[in-house]
């Protein structure tokens, strides 16, 4: 039998999956929008899934959810607070680019959210 990881290991990860996808394929690859923070988000949330289960054998718990949900979410949060810091120096984004930004950001914890939901029948 595999050991558990604590979940802020798989946060962690995808922290930094979410970092080095998105200078590979934003900068090198020179693809954007919101497609390709949708495939981005969608890989690392199923990735990191696949792995929990493969680790651990089972689905996580509702607390591991909620645990790495928060911590993932509250990470890249912190970046994108980061991020959104450097775009004002520039110029100050209209309510439309906040609400490009903002939807950019939450596409990470939802599909998180979505890949790491308890499945019923196993």
């Amino acid at each position: 039998m595999s050991q558990s990881l604590p979940v802020r290991y798989y946060a962690v990860a995808g922290v930094i999956a979410a970092v080095l996808l998105n200078l590979l394929l934003r900068t090198f690859v020179r693809l954007g929008g919101v497609f390709t923070t949708l495939l981005i988000a969608a890989a690392i949330a199923a990735g990191l899934a696949l792995v929990f289960h493969w680790r651990q054998g089972r689905a996580p718990s509702n607390a591991e959810r909620w645990r790495f949900t928060a911590l993932y979410g509250s990470v890249l949060g912190l970046l994108y607070l980061g991020l959104l810091g450097m775009m004002y120096l520039q110029d100050t984004p209209s309510p439309m680019g906040l609400f490009l930004f903002s939807l950019h950001y939450l596409c990470y914890p939802v599909l998180a959210w979505l890949a790491f939901s308890p499945r019923h029948g196993r």
